[in-house]
């Protein structure tokens, strides 16, 4: 059993009105909250309006990850993983093109997007080769009532990830 938890705070400082791009925090991926695609999650409530992955309206100055991971061999070299992730970006504050985005102390933690899932490893003990399938449970970019994802939709609520190494 292995657990993980990273929080990050950038701050632009001096004539700086925001983070160079570089510098700023995503979330989502084969690293982060599972069930999203790289750069899908986030900031806060944030949504773009089409199915592209905007880069630059997707990151943010705060960063919250919170992984879960009970790890088991199966045989030989291949390991199984069930895991449980949570975490997402913020903004410090409000810009126009990230409505939804700026961190809240008294709404953060409803914006904590939550998701599940299982992964194979392949430890070829000089490097690790691993699958995880990760399904979204909470996705704080939809509205109140849909939040809770309680029968998943494959194309919406489901992401594939390969890496190399293990998560954390």
């Amino acid at each position: 059993f292995v657990y993980h938890a990273a929080l990050g705070v950038g701050v632009p400082y001096g004539n700086s009105a925001s983070l160079p791009f570089e510098k700023r925090y995503y979330s989502g991926g084969a690293n982060s909250v599972r069930g999203w695609s790289v750069r899908t999650l986030g900031p806060g409530t944030f949504r773009t309006e089409d199915t592209r992955i905007d880069f630059n309206n997707q990151s943010g100055d705060i960063k919250l990850d919170l992984n879960m991971e009970y790890r088991v061999k199966i045989v030989s070299v291949l390991e199984g993983a069930l895991f449980l992730d949570a975490g997402n970006i913020w903004t410090i504050k409000e810009y126009e093109t990230q409505p939804g985005g700026a961190f809240r102390f008294d709404s953060f933690y409803k914006q904590i997007a939550v998701a599940y899932g299982v992964g194979v490893r392949l430890n070829l003990s000089f490097f690790i080769l691993r699958l995880d399938f990760g399904v979204k449970l909470h996705d704080p970019a939809l509205a109140d009532e849909q939040r809770w994802r309680i029968k998943p939709k494959w194309k919406d609520d489901m992401a594939f990830h390969f890496a190399i190494g293990y998560p954390f």
